[in-house]
């Protein structure tokens, strides 16, 4: 079987969750989290090989609450496991982190973090984000097929899926081709918020902007391929683009900036430099952002459970 990797951006601070380790918050039935179905899924789908990708500080946490259960269950159903450490000072060769800089760079920090692991067509995801058996074995059956150097492949899910009930969130809103097939754009769009008016009508806006609540947005679920024996092109291209980030955008805002997946992505659909095909789902996203997520994700869990698409012993059936 051809080898895919899953890499799993779990170093994020979350700053809206409000103390603790919110990747790392129980959520199953047996105290499993959100990354155990995720692994579940990708290994169920084909994957063969996880790499997370987490901070230093965390990983005797990280390692007690999921990493070493992982190890003896992967090792059984030979699926490799490999650990990569997002820090501040990853930076490009030559370039200097501004003082006063506390946070990671992002999501495109986090994949090049791994750099040197990859040697296979690979997906990436968040590790607080539940996003449904369908679109793991999508991106599965989509890794391992023959594809250009400059196609991505992205889990696409409807916006009115993703929105949380306690807060504003984060995505990547796009807009699609005719057809639905392949993505024209896609932008980054924060504190996007539900809204509900005097008839009960749902509806999203961001900063007073209404949305379609039937946009496709990312959950950041990328798939990049790669030929037999080299490592995915993307990976250079990321590289390249990181450095071209510490010269635009750290020089404009050294304490905020953020390298992140969808904005690089969506500026080589704009160049026409890459396609992006999308892989449909209507599973409904949930994950937890804010602490009081984590209920209703608690009781989601349960309910797939009852109905049948997990089994109490998680892995038991892999």
């Amino acid at each position: 079987m051809k080898k895919t990797t899953l890499l799993i951006m779990a170093a994020g601070i979350g700053s809206r969750f409000g103390g603790g380790i919110k990747q790392l918050e129980p959520v199953g039935l047996h105290n499993e989290i959100i990354m155990d179905y995720s692994i579940h899924d990708a290994i169920e789908a084909g994957f063969n090989k996880i790499i997370f990708v987490i901070r230093k500080d965390i990983e005797a946490d990280f390692r007690e609450q999921i990493g070493d259960r992982l190890e003896s269950i992967c090792e059984k159903r030979k699926v490799e496991i490999a650990y990569a450490f997002q820090n501040l000072n990853n930076g490009p060769d030559g370039y200097t982190v501004p003082i006063c800089r506390i946070k990671p760079w992002g999501t495109g920090q986090a994949v090049l973090t791994a750099k040197d692991l990859i040697h296979e067509p690979f997906a990436v995801i968040n590790a607080d984000d539940y996003y449904g058996k369908e679109a793991y074995r999508q991106m599965h059956e989509w890794l391992v097929l023959d594809h250009a150097d400059n196609a991505i492949a992205m889990a696409g899910f409807i916006l009115k899926n993703t929105l949380s009930d306690n807060g504003g969130v984060t995505r990547g809103v796009c807009r699609v081709a005719e057809g639905h097939t392949h993505i024209i754009d896609v932008v980054e769009t924060s504190n996007i918020i539900k809204t509900v008016d005097g008839n009960g009508t749902i509806g999203a806006e961001a900063d007073g902007i209404e949305l379609n609540l039937e946009s496709y947005v990312s959950m950041n679920f990328w798939g990049f391929p790669a030929k037999e024996g080299f490592a995915p092109a993307y990976l250079d291209v990321l590289e390249q683009g990181f450095k071209e980030f510490f010269e635009n955008d750290v020089k404009a805002n050294p304490l905020k900036a953020e390298y992140l997946l969808p904005t690089h992505i969506g500026g080589l659909l704009r160049d026409g430099k890459y396609t992006v095909k999308v892989l449909e789902t209507k599973d409904k996203w949930f994950g937890v952002t804010y602490r009081e997520d984590k209920e209703s994700v608690v009781q989601s869990f349960k309910k797939l459970i009852a109905d049948g698409v997990y089994r109490e012993e998680l892995y038991s059936d892999l």
